[in-house]
């Protein structure tokens, strides 16, 4: 399978955006999807998941309560809903999708085999 990001830009804090991640093989709920971020210079991080099994979400505190998750099984799209945009939260955001990880793995980026391109989120203050 592969993985197509898409969404970043440039919006000032407070704002929204709105990441999709589509995949090129059916079903997408076969796969544990999340989402990863990086800044120049530092390590990948965490950001949010969706299990493969029961769709159940997690996501990194520092976005719990700003960013939600979806799965569109119609579109084979995991989506990144992005409000109350900080300047920290700018960074590159990856989709990484994985059949096999656990749920004590789901935060660690070297669980998923499968990733994106990268799109680019710009927060200015």
């Amino acid at each position: 399978v592969q993985l197509q990001a898409s969404g970043g830009g440039l919006v000032q804090a407070g704002g929204s955006l709105r990441l999709s991640c589509v995949a090129s093989e059916r079903p997408s709920s076969g796969y544990t999807v999340a989402w990863f971020r990086q800044e120049p210079g530092k390590e990948r991080e965490f950001v949010a998941a969706i299990r493969r099994s029961g769709g159940h979400t997690y996501f990194a505190e520092s976005v719990k309560g700003r960013f939600s998750v979806s799965r569109d099984t119609a579109t084979n799209t995991v989506s990144l809903q992005m409000n109350s945009l900080k300047p920290e939260d700018t960074a590159t955001y990856y989709c990484a999708a994985s059949s096999t990880v656990i749920l004590s793995a789901l935060r660690q980026s070297e669980a998923y085999g499968i990733w994106g391109q990268g799109t680019l989120v710009t927060v200015s203050s």
